[in-house]
């Protein structure tokens, strides 16, 4: 008995050092920063091939062109070297710029693909490399210090972390849970009323972006795999955003589940405590959870 117990606390504490791992593990953002650096490098490479080969037909044509070209071109690489030097003191905790974090973005959208190629090369997934962006992003989020009430904070997570089997319609109201405990939503649901922030389910990046829209929040926590993480955070900046990845025992997209200790401490960093005469004030009122009307609260 005692050694059955000592093998399920070993497989649980497992599993969370597993997912803090993907989602702030140091290996992991240093993969996908050596990546992105390794593609810049080609990419510099290539554009000085460029202006190797078209120097004579650009003279031909005018004298500055090739000049012209070149200053382009190095103004080009300096950025996207600059970006990723900015990216490292951040993960460094050292000094950095967050006024460039949205060019770093828009560089990670244009880059990303030819370091997918480049980590096929190299034997490492996709999956793995969109993690490591997940990790990154999310220390970026710490870095900031970003800290909201609990009203402008926004919980987004995927339709799949419902039971497939569950009949009743979460999609456009969370409450519709009965919380029988088969899946996660429940204790979302709970946690959302505990805490008072804005919980939604979505079936798509669509229905997210309207949601985020429809309740304007001033940041986002966002529950779901390595490729919609990665794409929702880029699609909702410059509003702040953070990433928990969820758990998928059964595959992808079917069933799948959250590590609510991880869930409810990232919730406790990024709200604000209520002051203690406010929480009285506020005593008796619905908590706003995907939601305005209190009828809907159990």
């Amino acid at each position: 008995m005692e050694e059955k117990n000592l093998r399920q606390a070993y497989d649980g504490k497992r599993k969370k050092n597993i997912v803090e791992d993907v989602v702030a593990g140091r290996p992991k953002k240093r993969l996908f920063i050596g990546m992105l650096s390794l593609t810049s490098l080609c990419m510099a490479g290539l554009l000085i091939l460029i202006w190797y080969i078209g120097v004579p037909g650009l003279a031909a044509i005018q004298p500055w062109l090739p000049t012209l070209l070149g200053l382009i071109f190095t103004i080009v690489i300096l950025l996207a070297f600059f970006g990723i030097f900015n990216m490292v003191l951040a993960v460094s905790g050292l000094p950095y710029l967050p006024v460039l974090q949205k060019q770093t973005y828009e560089f990670i959208n244009a880059l990303f693909p030819f370091a997918v190629y480049l980590g096929r090369i190299f034997g490492i997934r996709r999956r793995r490399l969109e993690g490591s962006f997940i990790a990154v992003s999310n220390l970026l989020f710490r870095r900031k210090k970003i800290r909201v009430p609990a009203d402008k904070l926004l919980v987004v997570t995927p339709h799949c972390l419902q039971l497939a089997s569950c009949p009743h319609k979460i999609t456009r109201d969370p409450h519709n849970c009965k919380r029988c405990g088969g899946c996660d939503i429940g204790a979302l649901v709970a946690l959302a009323d505990e805490m008072g922030f804005h919980f939604f389910v979505a079936t798509g990046g669509t229905l997210a972006r309207q949601i985020v829209y429809k309740t304007r929040p001033k940041a986002v926590l966002a529950i779901a795999c390595e490729r919609d993480l990665m794409s929702g955070i880029q699609d909702v900046y410059p509003l702040p955003a953070v990433g928990v990845l969820n758990i998928r025992p059964n595959g992808p997209c079917y069933n799948t589940h959250v590590d609510m200790d991880l869930v409810r401490a990232q919730l406790e960093e990024i709200i604000l405590p209520v002051k203690k005469g406010k929480e009285e004030a506020g005593d008796g009122q619905s908590t706003q959870s995907g939601s305005a009307d209190p009828k809907r609260r159990p």
